[in-house]
């Protein structure tokens, strides 16, 4: 099998989990630098940025189901960085209208990892 074959997210799936990293980054410097909050933060940037890492390491997968399993992972870490946003919410670390604009796009992400995953399982079922 040709190294890269799988390099199907490139388009948009790629794109806003780099752009989503880069704002998980920025917010974090913001928890630090103005809230002194340094534990969530640790939890939010590692799990943030693992979402676009993942998809990113996808694109060299070694097969469809490496594939799949890459964007899954991805997925999970989408997920709980969800959990640290609402929870960094929830204890008013981050007001509503920043909350309101990093969940939707987490959620899109998430939309978007679980349609290419449901795509590609069902691609390989046929």
């Amino acid at each position: 099998m040709e190294r890269g074959r799988y390099k199907r997210e490139e388009g948009v799936t790629h794109q806003k989990s780099y752009a989503f990293a880069i704002r998980i980054v920025k917010i974090v410097a913001y928890l630090r630098d103005a809230e002194q909050e340094y534990v969530l933060s640790k939890q939010v940037l590692r799990s943030g940025t693992a979402v676009g890492a993942l998809v990113r390491e996808a694109e060299f997968a070694q097969s469809e189901a490496d594939y799949i399993n890459k964007l899954s992972i991805g997925l999970k870490e989408a997920n709980e960085t969800l959990y640290w946003l609402q929870l960094l919410h929830d204890t008013e670390y981050l007001d509503d209208e920043a909350f309101s604009s990093i969940e939707a796009d987490c959620r899109e992400l998430i939309a978007l990892l679980v349609a290419s995953i449901n795509t590609l399982k069902a691609k390989s079922a046929q």
